[in-house]
């Protein structure tokens, strides 16, 4: 029991074990997120449906959107944003993990009459020999990659945008990383049963990482039939550390916004937006 427990309350390296899959492609918690995604008054998988009608009316509005603008969005859940570009006349690509959301998206899609193109991949692996005019990651994303993911991601960026396409993101502020508590926490069905329609034991450790501007949120999941981690990594930015990156990669950021539907940027907000330009 004693060398269990320090399993559970081990701290890994930053971005040391990758587990987005055990959390998008299983059968309960992809159902648990797409549930999530679908309830329009709350800011937990998607922004609530208010401040999504708003930010697409910014978005069309900032990047000129019409008939014949290519957009690809990277995380695209059950296509929250890509129905509503697509009804600007846009000509949308969504990508995601989550077969469940994907599924959705295509049927919502259809009833709705409206044509969109739907990828049911992970994002990292994404190719394809078009070529956009504007990329979205959006709900901060980008935060839950590990450096080298994020640099990935970026290259991919770069390679499918057109001459003058734009990048636009979110990314958790150091103001939110500030905020955030180490904690150990053990309850039975942890987070009201998400984990697994059976019963199950749930321990969350919450580690800051100080040096890195890094919080884990590690869930250890004990079931009757197995016992298994979920670490859910993410990445805090200050200004100054997002555009080295972008830069490395090829981009210049050209705005700075508090979130992604223009609202004026300000060093206190938890999360910032950028737009980007391949350099």
């Amino acid at each position: 029991m004693f060398e269990e427990m320090e399993k559970i309350n081990a701290r890994p390296k930053p971005f040391e074990y990758y587990t987005a899959g055990d959390l998008w492609t299983d059968k309960h918690t992809s159902k648990m997120m797409l549930s999530y995604h679908l309830n329009t008054d709350v800011d937990i998988s998607s922004r609530n449906e208010k401040f999504i009608n708003r930010s697409v009316d910014w978005i069309t509005a900032q990047f000129g959107v019409k008939s014949g603008t290519k957009i690809a969005d990277f995380g695209c859940g059950p296509g929250l944003y890509t129905a509503k570009l697509a009804r600007k006349q846009a000509d949308v690509t969504g990508i995601d993990f989550s077969k469940r959301s994907i599924q959705y998206a295509k049927q919502a899609a259809q009833k709705d009459g409206l044509s969109i193109r739907y990828e049911n991949k992970n994002y990292l692996e994404f190719e394809t020999k078009e070529r956009f005019n504007l990329v979205l990651m959006i709900m901060c994303d980008f935060c839950a990659l590990s450096p080298s993911q994020r640099a990935k991601i970026l290259n991919i960026f770069r390679e499918i945008l057109e001459p003058g396409g734009s990048i636009l993101l979110d990314v958790y502020s150091l103001t939110a990383f500030e905020k955030r508590k180490e904690t150990a926490i053990y309850e039975e069905n942890l987070l009201d049963s998400f984990w697994s329609p059976n019963k199950y034991y749930g321990f969350l450790n919450t580690f800051k990482y100080e040096k890195e501007k890094v919080v884990l949120d590690k869930y250890t999941i004990i079931e009757a039939a197995r016992t298994w981690v979920v670490y859910n990594w993410l990445q805090y930015f200050s200004t100054e550390t997002l555009e080295a990156e972008f830069t490395e990669c090829g981009f210049t950021i050209e705005k700075l916004y508090s979130d992604v539907a223009g609202s004026p940027y300000s060093p206190e907000t938890e999360e910032f937006a950028v737009v980007a330009k391949r350099a």
